[in-house]
């Protein structure tokens, strides 16, 4: 059943609020007693090294491993214009309670390359959740849960819709974003449009020339205008802005945007994907969606997809100025969610 709950939380107070305990007696903030899981409390992340490098269909994927080997899989997708370093202290909280956390670059970034040439530079949402699973694949997972934010989180909902055999739970931040190309030809009131106007730049040949001429400028814009209130330094932008240099980042982005619209096609391959994907499928897993409060990106009513989620279901509501980045900016709020949902399965 599905159970819609606000369950808002601020920045400061997260720690000390039990946002319910888990299957390991985990509380968000603090340890009821002996023999119960150590508290997820934030680190001070340096950032994190994607030193694992493996073939996984068409790519050659790099991506981050922390964790006991053994420990109960969790993959994590980040978006765009962003990069691992998305989940820098996420990442370590959840290995941290016993967790095989693996966080790859998604195509077009950091060191995930193309293994051919002549491999389409495609980046429908089909073909990153396809990544996913051949990812998982290579990596002996059978079953995982999922989390993630924008690109990353509409792959993680993918994942979950078109294979809930390998997914044991999922966390999505925006809730669910499976889209298909006919939605994406609908036109928008103009406030609505205004939001997405680096969509429609990318159809542009200028727009293209621009994001390959500007990608840093653009990316930090990007950054500013997504989450308002976030105070990230130069050194935070620039570990992520580093990714950005994969030789087919623009490639990949451009297509992603152009795809949307229906301006470009896609690969035959993932058609039978994208057939599905245009039936809005329901979530079948047990899933939690979150939001920050200060989410300058566009983003859906929570109240709009609620009835998607047909497992254990729980919305959260991040307070304290979270914006899109919500991995980044209350990395606590997230690894808890991911923890709870976890042992929900």
């Amino acid at each position: 059943m599905s159970n819609l709950r606000n369950g808002s939380l601020t920045r400061r107070s997260f720690g000390g609020i039990a946002l319910g305990l888990t299957a390991a007696g985990i509380l968000a903030g603090h340890t009821a007693g002996a023999g119960q899981g150590k508290k997820v409390a934030r680190k001070n992340g340096h950032g994190l090294v994607a030193d694992g490098q493996i073939d996984a269909g068409d790519l050659s994927v790099g991506y981050a491993e922390l964790g006991p080997s053994d420990g109960s899989p969790v993959l994590l997708f980040h978006g765009w214009p962003y990069d691992i370093n998305a989940f820098a202290e996420v990442a370590p909280l959840l290995a941290d309670q016993g967790h095989r956390v693996i966080v790859p670059h998604l195509r077009g970034y950091g060191s995930t390359k193309f293994l051919a040439d002549d491999t389409m530079r495609n980046g429908q949402q089909s073909a990153l959740a396809v990544d996913a699973i051949k990812l998982m694949d290579v990596l002996r997972i059978e079953r995982a849960t999922v989390a993630g934010f924008d690109w990353g989180a509409r792959t993680a909902g993918i994942v979950a819709a078109l294979w809930p055999e390998r997914c044991k739970g999922l966390v999505s931040v925006s809730g669910y974003l499976i889209g298909n190309q006919t939605a994406g030809k609908v036109p928008l009131p103009p406030p609505a449009e205004l939001q997405w106007w680096y969509q429609f730049y990318f159809a542009t040949e200028r727009g293209r020339d621009g994001y390959e001429k500007y990608t840093n400028d653009f990316a930090r814009l990007i950054w500013q205008l997504a989450s308002p209130q976030w105070k990230f330094d130069d050194k935070t932008f620039e570990r992520s802005a580093a990714a950005f240099a994969n030789p087919d980042h623009v490639a990949i982005v451009v297509h992603n945007y152009r795809w949307r619209l229906g301006l470009t096609e896609g690969e035959a391959r993932f058609d039978e994907f994208e057939t599905k994907l245009a039936s809005a499928p329901e979530i079948q897993v047990p899933a939690i969606t979150m939001e920050g409060d200060a989410n300058g990106a566009p983003h859906p009513d929570p109240k709009a997809y609620a009835g998607k989620f047909k497992a254990k279901y729980e919305h959260r509501l991040i307070k304290g100025g979270i914006g899109h980045n919500l991995p980044q900016e209350s990395p606590e709020a997230f690894a808890q969610a991911v923890i709870d949902v976890d042992a929900w399965a």
